[in-house]
């Protein structure tokens, strides 16, 4: 399963990228928008960051399909043509990501909210599809139980469309995902730094070093002993 950072804090992305096992960046228009900067200027350093082969998504803003398409197209220029091009999976959008994956375009199909929607969007030829987990929860459904329906269709019918899980908001979300077998999440960077984050385990830690260094003086480690 992918872990990928759901932000375009160049900082932040820096950090988790050094501690975690992270597998590439998802971006959306509302995140660019919280880094006060021009848009390419972040996607740029995101992209030099994660190498030209990494994974990193950046989303489409035209309502039209073939509006789409040029933007996608110049995506895919500026990024490179590893970059996988989100797009909503409306009918103008649907339309777009026919066209689009003919000519080899990496897409991600974004604000999925019904089994129904991630089907067609993989059927028209998306690559992966991004349901958005806690956003069907505030619209009284269940996006876990969602998560789970697309991929007993995908596997029911053979369809080889990747689901990218996104919209969580606690550990307990991730958890339930990650035992679908899901194929990747993306996670804001708080939520990651939680996946570790536990009171026990830090006072187990802290107790290990006191022991030690009663045995063997203050600041101790085994490189000295």
């Amino acid at each position: 399963m992918r872990l990928i950072i759901d932000n375009a804090n160049v900082s932040d992305i820096k950090r988790l990228y050094d501690v975690y096992p992270i597998d590439g960046v998802t971006t959306n228009p509302s995140i660019l928008a919280k880094t006060g900067r021009k848009p390419y200027d972040v996607l740029k350093a995101i992209r030099e960051l994660v190498g030209p082969d990494g994974e990193l998504h950046a989303q489409a803003i035209s309502r039209k399909a073939e509006d789409i398409i040029r933007e996608a197209e110049f995506i895919r220029e500026k990024l490179g043509s590893a970059t996988y091009i989100k797009i909503p999976a409306i009918p103008e959008g649907i339309k777009a990501i026919k066209e689009l994956s003919k000519v080899g375009c990496r897409i991600t199909a974004t604000a999925v909210y019904t089994p129904l929607q991630a089907l067609v969007a993989a059927k028209a030829g998306a690559d992966y599809v991004a349901p958005y987990v806690n956003r069907i929860d505030n619209l009284g459904g269940s996006g876990v139980e969602t998560v789970g329906e697309i991929k007993e269709i995908f596997e029911n019918n053979g369809i080889k469309t990747m689901i990218l899980a996104a919209s969580f908001k606690n550990a307990n979300q991730v958890k339930e995902i990650c035992r679908m077998g899901i194929d990747a999440v993306t996670l804001q960077p708080e939520l990651i730094d939680s996946l570790l984050k536990n009171d026990s385990v830090e006072a187990a830690v802290d107790r290990f070093i006191s022991d030690f260094e009663v045995l063997c003086g203050s600041g101790a480690t085994m490189i000295q002993n």
